[in-house]
């Protein structure tokens, strides 16, 4: 299993092949088409995202001391951002989520090419799986 800054890693490298920002949007929209579709039964009220302008759902399983995310949106670019956090998180135990520094954001320039209101629901989408790694984290400890 790679860690979290190994796959921080790849997502850097794979952005950098493109100095365009149009080929970088085009590859954020590829690896959202790519994603397996979210099922319609975790499509629910509890799973939104707040904050975020397009419509975000973002469902999370706990098997065997890992956190599996799995989630859809409505809109192209952030399906994208979408694909990138589930590739970097999903598959981690909660304590490595919560200890993660999510760098490759800055460093393949997204911050500086994403609208604010982009901005904000990624920042919405990463406080949401943290709050689900707290939460998994919590319960670990209750049942230790």
């Amino acid at each position: 299993m790679k860690s979290i800054d190994e796959l921080q890693e790849e997502v850097i490298e794979e952005f950098s092949d493109f100095t365009d920002w149009m080929d970088k949007y085009q590859l954020l929209i590829d690896l959202g088409n790519d994603m397996q579709p979210l099922e319609a039964c975790y499509k629910t009220d509890d799973n939104l995202i707040e904050g975020c302008q397009s419509r975000v759902w973002i469902h999370a399983d706990y098997r065997d001391g890992l956190l599996h995310f799995s989630a859809e949106s409505d809109a192209l670019i952030v399906k994208g951002l979408i694909a990138l956090l589930l590739r970097v998180l999903s598959g981690h135990t909660p304590q490595e989520i919560l200890d993660a520094d999510l760098y490759f954001i800055d460093s393949i320039g997204l911050k500086d090419h994403l609208s604010p209101t982009r901005s904000n629901g990624l920042l919405a989408m990463v406080k949401q799986m943290r709050v689900y790694a707290i939460a998994f984290k919590a319960k670990e400890d209750a049942e230790a």
